[in-house]
């Protein structure tokens, strides 16, 4: 029994977490691989659109929970997203036009668009803060739990509990279909394979026929739907907070650059890398080896290798290690 304790135990406070939270950094992985893979830079203001589509989103459901609309058990951000992820594709494309575009018919080195990205990050994180607030914001409702900590007890007769929250079932069911979706889309449809076709060999794509201009817009909608995807469900999962998704920025890359940068399998298994290295090495696991040490030999300390506040460090930490000796990624994607 204590051994199935520790496991329900380990369960409901890593594997469960952080499957949900590598879901989460997964698609907004994809979305940073994609503008690399296809455009060529490194898109800084990657985590600040993510919030961008939140906002968004939050904002419209608010209006619909004034309205009595929603779904029942299931969050009326649901309903929500549709339209988050409408008005984030008009902000990439608007921010395309006004800036990127310059600096891609001047055929600008990929490190000046990299600062330029910086600077499109900085002022979106002033307008979403300025629009919503720098606090934190809860949008979440429906039922909490799929099943909750005391109904496993009941059911199971042990002592530990597993709660599995509906925000987190949703989170990864989501991803599966996005990403499936995505996969589909870029194997299967003329112009996913066009997009691939440019991200190979741009010149020899041109060559062929192919529109640079449609191929740069379908990425941005991408990206801008991946984007709010991936930001309303982590701040469903957890809440949302604008200079949160600031500091997001460094996992979600880091996953990206994990992987491989440029390469999409490689992004979503950066994405479950780096949440289960974040999630592991700040867990305290007081309470897992004290029902796996013998009698008189548990712990008394929290056995924690690091503070939750700092769980960003460790992206940091894994994100040098592959940039010095595996540059390519995982995944053998673009050089770094």
């Amino acid at each position: 029994m204590d051994i199935l304790n520790a496991l329900v135990a380990l369960a409901n406070f890593v594997l469960v977490p952080a499957l949900a939270y590598g879901s989460q950094l997964a698609l907004g992985a994809l979305g940073v691989t994609l503008i690399y893979g296809i455009l060529r830079f490194s898109n800084f203001a990657h985590g600040d659109t993510m919030a961008f589509g939140t906002m968004v989103t939050i904002l419209v459901t608010w209006a619909m929970q004034a309205a009595g609309i929603g779904l029942g058990p299931l969050p009326t951000a649901l309903l929500a997203l549709p339209f988050g992820i409408l008005g984030c594709m008009a902000l990439v494309l608007v921010t395309d036009r006004v800036v990127y575009r310059f600096y891609r018919v001047q055929k600008a080195k990929p490190v000046i668009l990299v600062i330029v990205s910086i600077g499109v990050m900085f002022i979106l994180n002033g307008l979403v803060r300025f629009v919503i607030g720098p606090d934190d914001q809860r949008f979440a409702d429906g039922e909490r739990f799929i099943i909750s900590a005391r109904t496993f007890k009941e059911m199971t007769g042990l002592e530990e509990g597993l709660a599995i929250r509906t925000t987190q079932g949703i989170t990864v069911v989501t991803a599966v279909i996005v990403v499936a979706l995505l996969f589909w889309f870029l194997n299967r449809t003329r112009t996913g394979k066009s997009m691939r076709a440019y991200s190979d060999n741009e010149d020899l794509a041109l060559l062929s026929g192919i529109n640079p201009d449609r191929v740069v817009m379908v990425t941005w909608l991408i990206v801008a739907a991946l984007a709010t995807v991936a930001g309303v469900l982590y701040g469903l999962d957890k809440s949302f907070k604008p200079f949160t998704y600031f500091q997001l920025l460094l996992p979600v890359f880091a996953s990206a650059i994990v992987g491989g940068l440029g390469n999409p399998l490689g992004a979503i298994a950066g994405g479950f890398i780096i949440a289960f290295s974040e999630v592991t090495i700040t867990y305290a696991w007081k309470k897992v080896l004290g029902y796996v040490m013998p009698e008189g030999l548990e712990p008394e300390g929290l056995v924690q290798l690091l503070s939750t506040d700092y769980k960003f460090a460790v992206s940091f930490v894994i994100l040098l290690i592959v940039l010095l000796f595996r540059p390519t990624g995982l995944f053998r994607g673009k050089s770094v």
